[in-house]
């Protein structure tokens, strides 16, 4: 009966802990945040190579000051740390949705590729616009010349 009641209670703090990290804002930032979740990976990987460099049996100060492999996890893990601890104190990143200035954006932009690429729509607006053109058959008032006939006379060249 006591081992019942011991698993009854052990049951109820896992669910109450389960319970508490479904609250905290932090865990929820974590399972949301794939960038977030890449920075504590990469952190942690880093970090578990430079250990693994450190205790590989050689003196550790020599390590510390020589190894530039060393160094460049070191320096990794650093660098991801920060980042995620940034993203942290920033809070969640929100997703932009597609508002109206971002829809009518894209209306215009079709609107303008299908007036570049289609004639017949251009001439519609441009008669919406202008009104219709009239049509108009060109006459020449003056009589057609010959194609031999020169307009200037030729002069001959002296020398």
């Amino acid at each position: 009966m006591a081992a019942k009641k011991k698993a009854a209670k052990g049951a109820a703090g896992v669910a109450a802990a389960a319970e508490a990290a479904r609250r905290n804002q932090y865990v929820q930032r974590v399972i949301e945040d794939s960038e977030l979740r890449d920075n504590m990976r990469v952190a942690f990987d880093s970090a578990r190579q430079a250990y693994g460099r450190i205790s590989n049996g050689k003196t550790t100060s020599k390590t510390l000051m020589e190894d530039k492999k060393l160094h460049k996890e070191l320096r990794n893990s650093a660098d991801a740390l920060r980042d995620a601890t940034t993203a942290l104190r920033e809070g969640p990143k929100r997703k932009r949705g597609g508002g109206f200035g971002r829809k009518l954006m894209v209306l215009a932009a079709g609107a303008g590729l299908a007036v570049a690429v289609s004639s017949d729509l251009r001439s519609k607006i441009l008669d919406a616009l202008f009104g219709k053109e009239e049509e108009f058959e060109y006459t020449s008032s003056t009589p057609a010349s010959s194609p031999n006939a020169t307009t200037m006379p030729t002069q001959p060249v002296s020398g």
